[in-house]
């Protein structure tokens, strides 16, 4: 009989709370649990994440994934200090795309944590789309769509260009590269969230070019430390204010080999 146990994330209420004014119910807590269990479970086929250790899943992917939008867990705004929570909220609820999803991060945990939010999973491999299609129905997550595809692809499809409120990109490419990828499919006044690690004076500079040939302004960047290993981590928040030209995004590759 088998008697291994899996590891269970660490519980920290506290820390939830001091850092992202926001804490989990019950049953959230229980659902991210599940999703790190089925996350170890999924890494013995396929190449999930090496980010396995509990503590270090609960901040890395968890916890991080959640610091991007802690201004919509606290007041329904999305964004930086200077976003007017106004422009993103309405009758309807948001319409998030994680592109580049993986294993699921960010859009998972804040597909649990916005439940009232639809959050639809962008990656080009297969595979990993139909392992989040399992988590999603074994977590009940009724709010969460997937999609296999290619970003430049997707951008350019007329169901999907100018369809969402929140545009989420992690670790995928340099900055104006994510920029191309994500302004494209945001709805007027949508916010893209870029989520980066180091980030310097000079890269904004060379940034603002991008977003502005793509419609959009660097609303806000947020730099911030990460609760256990203390970590500097930033997140950009761009906003759409203009349509976005026809030729964006480019063909597939052209953004990454020719970045704006």
């Amino acid at each position: 009989m088998n008697n291994f146990k899996l590891p269970s994330l660490p519980e920290v209420a506290d820390i939830w709370q001091q850092t992202l004014h926001w804490t989990p119910t019950v049953q959230q807590q229980v659902q991210f649990q599940r999703l790190y269990e089925f996350i170890l479970e999924g890494n013995r086929q396929l190449n999930l994440t090496r980010i396995t250790d509990p503590q270090e899943f609960w901040e890395k992917h968890l916890w991080d994934s959640l610091r991007g939008i802690t201004s919509l867990l606290r007041d329904g705004g999305v964004g930086g200090e200077n976003t007017s929570p106004s422009s993103l909220t309405s009758p309807t609820p948001l319409s998030f795309i994680d592109i580049g999803t993986g294993a699921g991060f960010p859009g998972i945990p804040v597909a649990i944590a916005v439940a009232d939010s639809t959050v639809t999973l962008l990656d080009s491999t297969r595979k990993k789309i139909a392992f989040l299609e399992k988590i999603g129905a074994e977590l009940d997550l009724t709010n969460v769509k997937t999609l296999t595809g290619r970003a430049e692809e997707v951008g350019q499809h007329p169901q999907h260009r100018q369809s969402y409120d929140v545009a989420l990109i992690r670790a995928v490419g340099t900055a104006s590269v994510c920029a191309e990828y994500t302004l494209p499919l945001l709805k007027q006044g949508g916010l893209a969230i870029i989520y980066r690690g180091n980030w310097t004076e000079e890269e904004t500079k060379a940034l603002e070019s991008a977003v502005h040939q793509l419609g959009g302004i660097i609303e806000s960047i947020e730099k911030f430390t990460t609760p256990f290993s203390h970590s500097i981590r930033h997140c950009l928040y761009l906003r759409k204010v203009a349509t976005t030209p026809s030729q964006f995004p480019r063909p597939v590759g052209v953004p990454s080999q020719k970045p704006l």
